[in-house]
């Protein structure tokens, strides 16, 4: 038997099999490690049960050293949380809708050979974690980890409210959807909150966003400022006023941050401009918010209930993660 000097290195998949064809995978997988010289890898499949992290402690006690994250963004969070902390590198392979992580690291996002390249053959990033723990109605409590965003209100109930048929036919664009039949539960969400320790503040907001990163599907930024290896957390609140507030909130981040940002000429506009006061910004690495009434909670894209209270905090470099090596 080899001794660790000789022994290859070992890769985990952790798969969706509602999002992978596993026959397919497999191969491209399988052929990529000998290629890289690394010893067969071993294979889990998530179930309702268990979406992930049960599995991957498996992968983690096995002796993984990368374990491949195949699926949605459900199942890339599942893995990421239990692999919090323990130095074992994550590498993403896309296959949902929104693939939220992948696109905020420029990670290949349509070609699962080019994902595949990387977990074996890419570098290695220490990234933050986000977490949260969710306080429900009946006080009990909950600890989760989120890579990209959280949110309490109109973007939670949005995705409650989007069809799963819809998103598999036509991919992100079904949250258009999901926003139209959130209207008629169209009202502010009133909340006190807290940023590092600080006097609680009043706050009536359609949305609360708290972002490890700031890209959302479709080219829109909605935290331009936000960086998943920063040690700090983004939160952005939508505070429409006025007849014309969405429009503003809508030329905040599609115009200003998703276009005028990219130029000098644009973020010296930006500069010269009124700050828009639709979009509110805050950073720190706690926060705490407390709401009037229970309302929706997401991460990542999935739903997560009814929250009465969260505090989120980042774990800095919680985190590794394989992505390209750069071009030399």
């Amino acid at each position: 038997m080899p001794n660790s000097r000789t022994a290859k290195p070992q890769a985990a998949v952790v798969y969706n099999p509602m999002k992978v064809d596993a026959d397919k995978f497999k191969k491209i997988v399988n052929a990529a490690a000998k290629a890289a010289n690394w010893a067969s890898p071993i294979w889990f499949s998530t179930t309702e049960d268990d979406p992930g992290q049960g599995v991957t402690a498996s992968a983690i006690r096995r002796g993984a050293r990368v374990v491949l994250a195949a699926g949605g963004d459900g199942t890339v969070r599942a893995v990421a949380e239990a692999l919090r902390g323990s130095g074992v590198a994550m590498a993403v392979i896309p296959a949902g809708t929104g693939n939220l992580l992948a696109r905020n690291l420029d990670l290949p996002t349509g070609n699962i050979r080019d994902s595949v390249d990387i977990a074996f053959n890419g570098q290695d990033r220490a990234l933050d974690l986000g977490m949260v723990e969710i306080v429900r109605d009946n006080d009990d409590h909950e600890e989760h980890a989120f890579l990209v965003m959280a949110g309490l209100g109109l973007d939670a109930k949005m995705i409650k409210n989007t069809s799963t048929k819809l998103k598999k036919a036509v991919g992100w664009l079904a949250y258009v959807d999901g926003i139209a039949r959130s209207i008629p539960e169209l009202r502010p969400v009133r909340l006190h909150y807290s940023v590092d320790g600080a006097p609680n503040r009043s706050l009536s907001a359609h949305t609360v966003i708290i972002g490890n990163c700031g890209a959302l599907p479709g080219g829109l930024l909605l935290m331009p400022e936000a960086k998943p290896d920063d040690g700090i957390l983004d939160m952005a609140a939508l505070v429409p006023r006025g007849r014309f507030g969405w429009l503003n909130i809508w030329n905040k981040i599609a115009w200003e941050n998703g276009v005028l940002r990219k130029s000098a000429i644009g973020r010296r506009i930006i500069d010269l401009s009124k700050d828009v006061r639709d979009v509110r910004y805050e950073t720190g690495s706690d926060l705490n918010m407390i709401v009037d009434s229970p309302e929706e909670f997401q991460l990542d894209g999935d739903e997560f209930g009814l929250a009465k209270s969260v505090r989120a905090w980042v774990d800095p470099g919680a985190l590794i993660v394989r992505v390209s090596k750069p071009r030399s």
